[in-house]
């Protein structure tokens, strides 16, 4: 039987790593191409940006009323929308100011993994992206 040897070429471990690095960046990526959070096309919207508008209709119309526009209760989120850490930061732990409260839901399994999705839906709508309504869903 005979031994091979191998030889690695000098640019192939400094390629992998390179690839690898890049790959989990792409990965790790809250936001599609361009910096947006949200794919809008002929009033069609990405699955995420979909599932956000699930999610806030779900959970957060309640208070902020249809649309992010507000209601008698909460402010509209679409008119002035913070970015995303303060967003994210708001959703987990609540928000106190004067009389108004808004509760946590950093425990919620039906908000909280979805934090950046609903983001997603009330970026657009800020944007003027997407208009009121359930929008349709491209396909992926």
């Amino acid at each position: 039987m005979s031994m091979q040897r191998w030889t690695m070429s000098p640019w192939l471990v400094p390629s992998v790593v390179v690839l690898t690095v890049a790959a989990g960046f792409g990965a790790s990526s809250q936001e599609p191409a361009a910096g947006r959070f949200y794919e809008v096309v002929g009033g069609k919207v990405d699955a995420r940006t979909y599932n956000g508008f699930r999610r806030y209709h779900g959970s957060c119309n309640h208070c902020h009323g249809p649309d992010g526009m507000c209601s008698t209760f909460a402010s509209a989120l679409v008119d002035r929308l913070p970015d995303i850490e303060v967003f994210r930061s708001n959703v987990r732990d609540g928000v106190r100011g004067g009389s108004s409260v808004m509760q946590r839901f950093a425990d919620d399994p039906n908000v909280a993994p979805y934090i950046d999705d609903i983001y997603a839906y009330l970026r657009a709508r800020a944007d003027g992206a997407l208009g009121r309504g359930r929008p349709g869903r491209l396909e992926d």
